[in-house]
């Protein structure tokens, strides 16, 4: 019944939010066409702030909507396709940021200063793209009059944050036990080690922003400081989390400062230029400068985010004894190729930033690889009926048509060990994940596979897997 309740006044919450988003989205385009920029600008406030009423309604209508199917047959299902349709957004908007990010310090490396170019004017650019010419202008700091229709870049960072941490939520504090923790690492409450997880991304942000306020007249003071605190972090997520989790904390760590930027310090400078422009006031150039600072050091993150994105896939990076100096050495790599590409951008060349990079890298990859596993307690052959009992017990609780696990309701990545010739056709993989990786089974061996049963699989393969 409480369930029906909740639903019926979320129904009349949600339509009244919206109904006044759509009203105040009426009444600023009226007031603009009127000329009264002023009072449109107030309702814009306002407009924001029943986006994010929005944004918070509609988790609540998630969350009530899990009521409702808790303890049913559907609630994995249901959660499936949350995890698929937040990843989606998160996907969607992370382009969108990170290609804005991409272009304007591209404009910013490729601004022609020097020819044709007005006094009042940074720099010009002309560009060709999809059948048309485009003419872009940077201003050195405003135009004497601000265009009614101005474009602003913010709604992209926010909404990769804010379902980027929908899906941490999902993922890794719905599940704490299974992924988020590792007791073999630090064995802690799912309640501490949420709680040490949303607190490290404030206190990241903290000594982040104080490092830019403090030291960033310094160029290599202030570069070697930030270094200082990714590494750190990268380190402390390693002896905290599992390694899977410790992974996409750290590009949980980056997005929070790339995202805090943009809404502590890029869009408020921006609005106080766009202000003080509309006034006939000279922008302080201290809100451009601080801006600036922060794109710069965003695009630097832009490479390691992406490469955390997609590193779940790939075990033997977050699955590695030295897991926190691989994370550290492909953020070092990758932001290596970003600067190369930067500076490439302007103009100029260098001998090396591209070289070390691509060598910093390439050793990430020596250091992953598997050490080959040992062939020598072999004395008996292995027969297959031996090794699918093996996998029957250990496996297909999660690797099947039918699943038994608490989580997993579908095969993971459709691989499922139910029959003689999947298994048999799937041997390679069975033996890397198994037996030279180790990181199966998945949550830190949940099924207690023995180093025997690892063996004995070993000898099978090398025995040339007979039938």
């Amino acid at each position: 019944m409480i369930e029906v309740i909740l639903l019926i006044a979320w129904l009349v919450i949600f339509s009244v939010i919206v109904a006044a988003t759509y009203q105040l989205h009426h009444s600023i385009k009226e007031l603009k066409a009127q000329g009264n920029d002023e009072k449109a600008d107030a309702l814009q406030t306002s407009q924001n702030w029943f986006y994010a009423l929005i944004v918070i309604a509609s988790v609540c209508g998630v969350g009530i909507l899990y009521l409702f199917l808790k303890g049913t047959i559907y609630e994995s299902h249901f959660f499936e396709w949350l995890n698929l349709t937040v990843r989606l957004i998160h996907i969607t908007f992370g382009i969108a940021w990170i290609g804005a990010s991409f272009y304007f310090v591209f404009l910013e490396n490729a601004l022609n200063r020097t020819e044709n170019v007005r006094d009042e004017l940074a720099g010009n650019l002309w560009a060709v793209h999809g059948g048309g010419f485009y003419y872009v202008e940077k201003y050195k700091l405003a135009p004497k009059k601000i265009p009614k229709h101005l474009h602003w870049f913010k709604y992209e960072a926010y909404f990769t944050w804010l379902s980027g941490f929908c899906l941490l939520s999902i993922v890794y504090y719905f599940n704490a036990t299974s992924y988020l923790i590792d007791p073999e690492v630090l064995d802690i409450l799912p309640s501490t080690a949420i709680t040490i997880s949303i607190c490290s991304l404030i206190i990241g942000w903290i000594l982040y922003d104080q490092i830019c306020k403090l030291l960033s007249n310094n160029k290599v003071v202030f570069t070697l400081a930030i270094t200082a605190l990714v590494f750190l972090f990268a380190w402390f997520y390693s002896q905290v989390f599992s390694g899977r989790a410790a992974y996409i904390h750290f590009g949980a760590f980056l997005g929070t400062l790339m995202a805090a930027n943009v809404f502590f310090i890029i869009i408020p400078g921006q609005k106080r230029m766009v202000a003080a422009a509309k006034k006939g006031l000279p922008p302080n150039p201290k809100d451009g400068k601080a801006a600036g600072l922060r794109s710069y050091t965003n695009n630097y993150f832009t490479l390691p985010v992406l490469f955390v994105m997609i590193s779940n896939h790939f075990p033997s990076t977050f699955g590695n004894s030295y897991q926190w100096l691989v994370l550290i050495g492909i953020t070092l790599g990758t932001v290596g190729v970003k600067h190369y590409l930067n500076i490439r951008e302007k103009g100029e060349l260098s001998v090396w930033v591209m070289p070390v990079s691509i060598i910093i890298l390439f050793g990430m990859a020596f250091m992953t690889a598997p050490t080959p596993p040992k062939y020598e307690n072999c004395q008996e052959m292995v027969s297959f009926t031996e090794v699918q009992t093996i996998i029957n017990n250990r496996c297909t609780m999660c690797h099947s048509s039918n699943p038994t696990d608490a989580i997993w309701k579908v095969a993971p990545n459709g691989i499922k060990y139910d029959t003689a010739e999947q298994i048999y056709n799937l041997r390679d993989k069975i033996f890397q994940r198994v037996v030279v990786s180790k990181n199966m089974p998945f949550n830190n061996n949940q099924t207690g596979m023995t180093q025997e049963e690892r063996d004995m699989i070993n000898c099978w393969i090398n025995q040339g897997a007979p039938k």
